[in-house]
């Protein structure tokens, strides 16, 4: 045939949108800077290789960066991260900049998520409900 297709990918070349895989793991602990040891954002109580760690590690997303509190209005910002209404609004009163990367935003709208209010609410339910019965 004139036409054959190399089978293993091209190298990672300057300019081009093309990349190998890095060997180098990805970080399985990721908290923002601004999270206290042992906080929930920074991994504490979690369990690795486990359901309930899935859980866990689920339920880290349902945490205010900036409060690091259990979220019960989130909204999405122009960064595209997730914040408790209340805090985020208090952010933007003095700051224009993203409270995760420091970067200007390029506008104060905020969006309610309601997938992640539902799924926050799923997770205060069921925990009431081990909470209870035991």
């Amino acid at each position: 045939p004139p036409f054959q297709e190399d089978p293993s990918p091209p190298a990672y070349q300057p300019g081009t949108t093309h990349m190998q895989p890095s060997s180098q793991p990805l970080p399985h602990d990721y908290a923002p800077p601004s999270a206290p040891p042992g906080s929930v954002a920074a991994g504490a109580g979690t369990v690795s290789g486990s359901a309930s760690g899935t859980v866990s590690k689920m339920a880290e997303s349902f945490y205010c960066p900036i409060s690091m509190e259990l979220m019960n209005d989130p909204v999405f910002a122009a960064d595209g991260h997730t914040y408790e209404r209340e805090f985020i609004e208090e952010w933007f009163q003095t700051k224009t900049t993203s409270p995760l990367t420091n970067e200007p935003l390029a506008h104060k709208l905020l969006v309610p998520n309601h997938n992640l209010r539902s799924q926050i609410q799923e997770y205060r339910d069921s925990t009431s409900a081990q909470n209870a019965a035991r």
